[in-house]
Order: structure tokens, then sequence, then C-alpha cells
């Protein structure tokens, strides 16, 4: 096994070399780059302007000198500053982006697994039957309808139709922020007061932004939900008929013992897998919602950069989901190997 990570994690830097190369070209030949937004919004810029700022930026350069500048300076932990937010792009996307997706992608995973794990053996238990057949035509719903459309329906439904009965999107109403101790004090000398007030306005901070939550959450989780339950319902259908599962049956262990301790114990074993791969499709998959519901996260902060040219945002945050790719993809591998002992790598 240690033989294995080893050369895996070698494999990581050729990998993500590749990766940042063809991500930093398929960036830099877009149309369009950050000067063309101040010669936008400047009237009196010149073309003399812009070949000075050109050559302060290096973006005179071909991108494949360009690049080989911004990897020098990466391997260094220096991925430039944000052109569009003023401040160090790592920063911004890491200390500011980043927790917002997050709690999203924690919140839609966790929610996810929690509703595919049980819909999926009770679909296998009861195959063929009235509920197996709702169980599937709901998930073949949620694998077919795209995301960002699905977002748009959740908009419509629960903000227009029904008058903002949920938020449309964002991360919080304004006005609505996490309580501040000193300043409830300095209104009031009443200790118990000022805790009553503090705890009222933290538990309104809550639910507004757990309010805003549910919709995007609802999305982002939709097809991982779906395509979960379909895999565990069918490595149960899988489990449940091998010989160890009779045998259970047939020396009269109680059903319930048979499926919890016998049957879906192997059977979670593909989810484990498809939980590791799932994380980073899910930070990638946060794009669309993020953008569809104004969710300030990485995924936007990806969707923005790219439409204002700011090359370095775009960059840090494409590589750190190529990066998670990677790196769950490995551990599903050793996960994989520790449940099922079977399996060895060495």
């Amino acid at each position: 096994m240690f033989n294995f990570i080893v050369r895996r994690l070698l494999q990581l830097i050729p990998t993500l070399f590749v990766v940042s190369a063809i991500v930093f070209a398929l960036l830099a030949l877009k149309p369009g780059d950050p000067i063309d937004e101040l010669r936008i919004g400047n009237p009196g810029f010149t073309q003399a302007d812009y070949e000075r700022l050109a050559k302060a930026y290096g973006l005179d350069q071909p991108w494949y000198v360009r690049y080989w500048f911004w990897l020098g300076r990466a391997i260094q932990g220096d991925f430039g500053p944000s052109r569009n937010y003023g401040r160090p792009a790592a920063e911004y996307v890491f200390n500011v982006r980043l927790p917002n997706t997050l709690v999203l992608s924690g919140i839609s995973l966790t929610l996810a697994l929690i509703i595919a794990i049980p819909a999926g053996v009770i679909s296998a238990l009861r195959k063929q039957t009235p509920i197996d057949y709702g169980i599937t035509v709901v998930n073949f719903v949620g694998i077919s309808i795209p995301i960002f459309w699905l977002g748009i329906i959740l908009i419509y439904i629960f903000s227009v139709h029904f008058r903002q009965f949920l938020p449309a999107g964002s991360l919080s109403t304004p006005g609505i922020n996490w309580p501040d101790w000193a300043a409830i004090t300095a209104q009031t000398t009443d200790t118990g007061l000022a805790v009553s007030q503090y705890a009222d306005k933290a538990v309104d901070y809550i639910v507004d932004r757990a309010r805003h939550l549910v919709l995007p959450v609802v999305a982002l989780s939709s097809l991982q939900t779906a395509s979960w339950t379909r895999f565990m319902r069918s490595s149960m259908l899988e489990v449940i008929h091998l010989d160890y599962v009779r045998t259970a049956r047939a020396k009269g262990v109680d059903e319930r013992r048979v499926v919890l301790r016998h049957a879906l114990r192997n059977a979670v074993l593909p989810i484990i897998t498809l939980i590791a791969l799932a994380i980073p499709a899910v930070f990638s998959g946060a794009v669309l919602t993020e953008t569809v519901f104004n969710w300030p996260g990485m995924g936007r902060a990806i969707f923005d950069a790219i439409l204002v040219n700011d090359l370095n945002v775009a960059m840090v945050s494409l590589m750190f989901i190529s990066l998670l790719i990677l790196a769950f993809n490995l551990l599903a591998d050793i996960a994989y190997a520790m449940v099922d002992p079977r399996i060895r790598y060495d």
C-alpha cells in the first residue's frame, strides 16, 4: 500500500503540470484580455496606454512564455494578484469564496447521502413494487434535469409564484448580519437583556442563512442523490442474492440484521468510490448552481473571473478543483482497499 501511495503521489506532479498548461492556454487564448475592460470603461484610453499596460502585465508575450512565468511563481506559492479585486488571487479564492462553497457543497453531499442510501436499499428490497417504480422514476428525472434549469424552475416556483416563500439567491438578506456583542452592550446596561437581544439576532441570522441555502442545496444535491440511489439499488440487488446472505436467513437471523449487517455493509462499497469522486464533481457543478442562485462561492468566482479575464483567480480556482479530483481519486482507492480486505495494491 505504501509503495502504491508513493507512486500515485509522484504521478500527481506531471498530471498537474499538464492540466495547468492546458487550462492556462485555454484561458489565455480566449478573446479579450484584462486591459480590454479598462478600454471599455475609459473613453480616453489610447493605444499607447494599451501597449504600456500590456508590457507591464506581460500580455505582449506569447501565452507559453507567460505560462512559464506564472508556473515559476505558482511553485513558490505566488499565484499573482487579482486584477478585478485588487488583492492576491489565492487569498481571495481561499479566504473569501471557498468557505461559502464548502458550506454549500458539504450540506448538499450530506443531504444526498442521507437520502440516497436508504432510498436505494428500500428500492432493492421492494423490487418491482410501486415503491421501487416510484423511486426509479424520480431517479431518472433527477439525472435528466440539468442543474441550471432545475435552479431556474425552483426560483420561479418558490420565489416568484409563491412570492418570496424562499429567497431567489445570494448569501443572506442585506442588513441581517451576525450580531455585534459590543454594539449591543453599548446600548444597554442590563446583561440579561443584552444576552437576549444577542441570541435573538443570532437566531435570525442563522435562520436567514438557512433559508438562502435551501434552493441551491436542493439543486446541487439532486444529481448526486439520483445517481447514488441507482448505484445503491443495483449493488444491494447483487448482494442480497449471494450465498452468505441466504445462509444468514436460513439460520433464522433477524431480517433487519441481515440487511444492515451483512448485505448493506458490502453493498455500500461502490458508494465509497462514488462519494470520493463526487466531492470534486460537486465543486465543478457548483459553478452553475452558484451562478444561477448568485451564491458568492468559488464556482461563481470562476464564472466572474472568466467574464472579466481575471486569469489568476480562474487559474487558482480551476487548479484547486483539478487537485481535488486527483486527490480524491487516490483517497477512493485507499478507502476501497481498507474496507474490502480482498483488494491489494502491492
